[in-house]
């Protein structure tokens, strides 16, 4: 993806805590950042787009798009004798990048699942501490009854035997939001097999944005948000109330047709925390 130089100045604004007017930036860089809760776009008629984390947008802009400095970035677009080679070493808008680029995704079980990959049978239950990266991911096939569950944070993923009391009535294969540049393909892959997706995320307005914005919009009806039972009172306990107040509603409430997400909404707002899911890893929970 390439970053205009429109856009890279609108970021500039932003950083400097300056509301920008949604019809002055709009494209896939923005809709991106909105749904990762890194920009707020608020009202009705007349939306304007407000900076939430600067930390988090410097973080996007160096792991996705391999932009350090933001400010070099614009300068060297705007200087028309800076070289290809200048240029690549801030943006991924180069063959070169792309030919360094992976495809695929991480996936991780906790018991044996047979699969297929490229017509040969595989098996998936990696060593603790290891992964299963599937490239191939276009002739990557797990069995119908075998719920894909997405996790979004990286130490849930790693330690998804700690949580195997959560889903004792599926039979699970995780995969992990990370790297999240490749979220592509999993849609890609989830599209084109039978099996059902149940989102794992932190349960606040950012998690559900996330699973809203990311998947369902692209999985719709295969596609649920996994609510623990005791979620409710788990929120008015353990949940945190810095973590409500910084975030913003980036989708539309009233486009929501799930009742259990609904629900949650409710309770969120109710509580008025937020609860990381690695609560919800065995050893933290003392349980």
């Amino acid at each position: 993806m390439k970053v205009t130089l429109k856009i890279a100045k609108v970021l500039v604004r932003l950083i400097n805590e300056e509301s920008i007017p949604n019809s002055f930036a709009q494209g896939r860089l923005i809709d991106d950042l909105v749904a990762e809760n890194i920009i707020y776009r608020k009202g009705k008629h007349k939306k304007s787009l407000e900076l939430v984390n600067k930390s988090s947008l410097h973080t996007y802009l160096a792991n996705q798009l391999q932009i350090n400095d933001l400010n070099n970035y614009i300068l060297a677009l705007e200087n028309e004798n800076s070289t290809r080679a200048e240029l690549v070493k801030i943006t991924t808008d180069s063959k070169k990048s792309k030919e360094r680029a992976f495809k695929g995704f991480l996936v991780n079980s906790y018991s044996s699942i047979k699969a297929e990959l490229n017509n040969e049978t595989i098996i998936i239950k990696p060593t603790k501490g290891s992964f299963v990266f599937v490239y191939d991911f276009e002739s990557f096939k797990i069995p119908k009854e075998i719920t894909v569950i997405g996790v979004e944070n990286a130490k849930n993923f790693s330690q998804i035997q700690e949580q195997k009391y959560l889903f004792k009535n599926i039979n699970p294969l995780f995969v992990s939001r990370y790297p999240q540049n490749q979220n592509k393909d999993f849609i890609r892959w989830m599209n084109s097999i039978p099996n059902n997706y149940l989102h794992f995320g932190d349960f606040d307005i950012a998690g559900i944005g996330i699973y809203l914005n990311e998947y369902k919009k692209h999985l719709s009806r295969k596609a649920t948000f996994f609510i623990p039972e005791n979620i409710k009172n788990d929120l008015r306990n353990n949940g945190n109330r810095e973590r409500f107040d910084i975030q913003k509603i980036n989708f539309k409430i009233s486009d929501i047709s799930e009742p259990e997400i609904l629900e949650l909404i409710e309770i969120i707002q109710l509580e008025k925390k937020g609860l990381d899911q690695e609560y919800y890893i065995e050893t933290n929970c003392q349980r």
